[in-house]
């Protein structure tokens, strides 16, 4: 028998057979070990992601920053150039509340609160008929969200919908640039993790919702403090100054020797002046008529000016701002001064107003006591709820014995 027949005979015998078994058999498992263990490592990052997007929401993140820091998690779990939150609306319209890059991806100026028509053939029109997963390529883009993902060297969407309470609330989508497609497994990432943070999103939309009630509320009540200064002013106060015209004519016309009677209507003048300074008072801090008037540089330079406390203003206003974010800004200085005048026992307040392309900065800082606390009857609540109302965010520090920096960033 030759070397070669031996060979053969050896390995094709029992113990090859039983070597390449086992092989096999490690193999297999190895293959099974790392399975398991991607799957592991899948599961632990999209836990951790949901840690953080819970840890986020328990400090009052705004709706916004909440949405946007699932969109973040979401585009980092399943490594996307970009993802974001859609809600759906009843006008066949989604409206973009957040929204992520990755930082190695070209820069897309994020299209918070714009509004898309859902088109037939959309990626949503598709999630809203089917209520599950959707993928479409740059091919297939249609619409005007369509063409803006094109414009954007966007060339793969997987939509994903998201049920809240019963309903569906809207989608998540995350977006690709280049030609390789997704990971086929992407569908599933995704869904199990909407499913994680389904609580999550409830909650910020349920915050959403009552920054809306706020929202009428406080413009409501903006709205009737308005129309009582107009009614004040163009009503009760005209009546007494007209009043007060007819008093010192009637003084002036008085016969000599009736000092008596010239004294008691010089007395009822100087009541009634008084009585209208205190109506201005009033008319000024139910709504400034000067904001109206002026503007809102204008009225934050009167409310410096009437200070006890001397303040450094410097005012740099944002052109074309709305009567709200006018209103908010007033209110904000008003009630900080005020606080500052009332606890702070401060030499001097800096305001500082800025803005860019992006959002407005207002910071309030003292030299005062410090141990300013939301809450404490410092009437910041109430600044708050302003804040809240125009998706901004409020922050305050107070550290006993070194002053109060109050600062509030408003998105634009």
């Amino acid at each position: 028998m030759g070397v070669r027949d031996a060979v053969t005979r050896l390995a094709n015998g029992p113990a090859a057979r039983s070597l390449r078994a086992r092989a096999t058999e490690s193999t297999a498992a190895l293959r099974s070990a790392l399975v398991d263990r991607a799957e592991l490592d899948r599961l632990e990052r999209a836990h951790g992601a949901l840690r953080r997007v819970t840890t986020l929401v328990a400090r009052g993140l705004s709706p916004t920053e909440a949405f946007t820091a699932v969109a973040g998690e979401l585009g980092a779990l399943v490594r996307a150039d970009h993802a974001a939150i859609d809600r759906y609306e009843d006008d066949q319209t989604a409206t973009v509340v957040g929204w992520w890059s990755d930082s190695h991806s070209p820069e897309i100026i994020a299209p918070i609160a714009e509004r898309w028509p859902i088109g037939p053939r959309s990626a949503a029109a598709l999630v809203l008929r089917t209520g599950g997963p959707v993928r479409r390529s740059a091919a297939s883009f249609t619409g005007e969200a369509g063409a803006w993902a094109r414009s954007h060297g966007i060339d793969h969407i997987v939509s994903c919908p998201v049920w809240v309470e019963g309903r569906l609330w809207g989608d998540v989508a995350v977006m690709f640039r280049g030609e390789t497609p997704p990971p086929d497994d992407t569908e599933t990432r995704l869904e199990d993790f909407v499913e994680l943070v389904a609580c999550t999103l409830a909650q910020a939309e349920s915050r959403a919702d009552l920054i809306d009630s706020r929202a009428r509320v406080i413009a409501a009540s903006d709205a009737t403090r308005r129309r009582i200064e107009r009614d004040l002013h163009d009503g009760v106060q005209q009546h007494l100054v007209a009043l007060t015209f007819d008093l010192r004519a009637a003084e002036s016309a008085t016969p000599a020797g009736h000092d008596d009677l010239r004294k008691r209507l010089t007395n009822t003048g100087e009541s009634l002046a008084n009585a209208i300074s205190e109506l201005q008072e009033i008319c000024r801090g139910l709504h400034p008529g000067v904001l109206s008037k002026s503007g809102l540089k204008t009225a934050l330079q009167t409310l410096a000016r009437r200070s006890p406390v001397p303040v450094e203003l410097r005012a740099e206003v944002p052109p074309s701002l709305s009567e709200q974010l006018q209103v908010t800004l007033y209110y904000i200085v008003s009630e900080g001064l005020n606080n500052v005048a009332k606890h702070a026992d401060a030499s001097v307040v800096r305001v500082d107003l800025d803005h860019d392309d992006h959002e407005i900065r207002l910071s309030i800082r003292d030299d005062g006591r410090g141990g300013a606390v939301v809450g404490h009857g410092s009437g910041l609540i109430g600044l708050k709820d302003r804040v809240d109302t125009v998706n901004g965010t409020l922050r305050l520090r107070s550290p006993t014995g070194e002053g109060t920096w109050l600062e509030v960033t408003i998105p634009r």
